[in-house]
């Protein structure tokens, strides 16, 4: 795909100059073509390797074992199935999910699901203490001004991070040696027995599936130069499906690494008092085993490599989500300081105010944020890959619709159980006086049943919006697949520049 020029003028169909292109390009062995896919994946992720997902490994496995590995195998599966359908949406419309919710839904609607989306991204960016949040925020727009290099320098840099991250628990990994039979039968088996086991659940299902994902990686995948015909469409689609993944293949492996370390370290009766408390700033001991004196700075090396690779998600995904849905048109340095700005300075606050010793608490409660705002992005997603007016002959397959519906409305109906019978369980339990009490209930109720009523509006209001434009009746060649239909290529998008394709 990299050996087309992108140029103003339609490229011409019937030239011998049109063929001899078609033929080089059907030269080229199936691997070279799927690089030129390779990327989108990897980013997206990314954000499962953030510092929320480690310090909510870190946890579960702490406190519960093996017994919650089942729920990371499932989220892994369902985030596979739900991220392919926001590439495919982004590769068969030409726009990202929030430009789709922008032309779908009216005003008042669209300025909710904007501000939800924002509180994704924010809640994502929690994890961070105060000086983390600094750090963090400065690198990071020093790595967007590297996307000026190319986005697959960028994207090796982001590797060898991560690869530094992982490294350090497969070490421990392989030095503590988990039993095989209780990891298997925690990928395999699903229990929640503990006290704290639904809760850690929730909390590792909302850091494994996160909303400001799916408008991420519908973006993304526009950055890529894919032919208008079906064939290449369709191509495009299984290339993006492969390389989305063995990245969440890969970050499946990380995750059930760090919480096998956690699990099997914290095992020893002997550790409990600082396993019990285990958070972020305390894990280092677990790297003990392989590291010894230079744990502690190596684990920091390896936190640090989390934080930045989620703030590159995080910084990515808010420039798309602004732009989407409020169509913002400004130079490109002064998007990216107001993205990080609103990303940043709400988690700057929340740290400062509970400190570091509470950042393991606001980790717990940022995921399950996220948990409770995947509705929001996930329905219009499904209903969106589902309907003929927004991806015409692309849209998804009866089996993956039904299959993707199952799995959103399990985990919707999860959430909604959890957050009202944990708030009654609160109100039981409460030292609270009755009287505030009782205002707490007045303010919390009606919140919970317009979340539930708001869930139920975006499942079932009929799609109004018609943005699928069928060219194949102006083209009948790029429907039939033929040589003169898939050299015509698709510009990638010019106004998401700041992710510009290898040189």
């Amino acid at each position: 795909m990299a050996a087309f020029d992108v140029k103003k003028e339609t490229p011409t169909n019937n030239t011998h100059e049109g063929f001899d292109l078609e033929n080089q390009k059907h030269k080229k062995p199936g691997w070279i073509k799927f690089l030129a896919y390779v990327g989108p994946g990897f980013l997206v992720s990314l954000a499962y390797l953030d510092p929320g997902n480690l310090e909510t490994d870190l946890q579960a496995g702490a406190r519960d074992g093996f017994e919650l590995l089942w729920v990371i195998l499932i989220g892994m599966i369902f985030a596979l199935i739900i991220q392919s359908l926001a590439a495919n949406l982004g590769v068969s419309t030409g726009k990202h999910l929030s430009e789709l919710c922008k032309a779908e839904y009216p005003v008042f609607v669209k300025y909710c699901l904007w501000l939800l989306a924002e509180a994704a991204v924010i809640a994502a960016d929690i994890p961070e203490v105060w000086t983390g949040v600094l750090l963090t925020g400065l690198s990071t727009l020093l790595l967007i001004g590297l996307q000026r290099y190319g986005i697959r320098k960028l994207e090796l840099l982001v590797a060898i991070l991560v690869f530094t991250m992982a490294a350090c628990f497969f070490g421990e990994m392989s030095y503590v040696k988990p039993p095989a039979a209780d990891l298997l039968k925690g990928l395999f088996v699903p229990k929640l027995s503990g006290q704290t086991a639904t809760g850690d659940a929730i909390a590792l299902l909302g850091a494994l599936i996160m909303p400001h994902n799916l408008f991420l990686h519908s973006a993304l995948v526009l950055s890529r130069k894919v032919p208008t015909s079906v064939r290449g469409i369709k191509d495009a689609c299984r290339n993006f499906l492969i390389e989305t993944g063995f990245a969440l293949f890969v970050a499946l492996l990380i995750n059930i690494a760090v919480i096998s370390v956690s699990a099997t370290v914290c095992s020893d009766p002997s550790l409990s008092g600082q396993c019990n408390n285990i958070t972020l700033n305390s894990a280092s001991f677990l790297l003990q085993n392989v590291l010894r004196k230079s744990s502690s700075t190596i684990y920091a090396i390896a936190l640090l490599a989390s934080g930045q690779s989620s703030s590159i998600t995080c910084t990515y995904a808010g420039q798309f989500i602004m732009q989407g849905f409020l169509d913002l048109k400004m130079k490109r340095w002064k998007r990216n300081l107001m993205t990080r700005a609103i990303s940043i300075l709400p988690s700057l606050v929340a740290s400062l105010v509970g400190g570091p010793a509470a950042a393991g608490n606001l980790i717990i409660i940022a995921s399950m944020i996220l948990s409770f705002e995947l509705p929001f992005s996930l329905i219009p997603l499904l209903k969106f890959s589902s309907s003929t007016s927004k991806m015409g002959p692309y849209k998804s397959s009866i089996y993956i619709i039904v299959i993707s519906w199952i799995l959103g409305l399990g985990i919707i109906g999860i959430n909604i159980y959890y957050l009202s019978t944990s708030f009654v369980r609160w109100m039981i339990h409460s030292t609270l006086p009755k009287a505030a009490t009782v205002f707490v209930s007045i303010i919390v109720f009606p919140m919970m049943v317009v979340y539930v009523a708001s869930v139920i509006y975006l499942m079932w209001r009929k799609d109004t919006a018609v943005t699928y434009i069928d060219t194949t009746k102006n083209n009948p060649a790029i429907h039939a697949g033929t040589e003169d239909g898939e050299d015509s290529i698709v510009p990638y998008r010019e106004d998401l520049a700041d992710i510009p394709l290898p040189d």
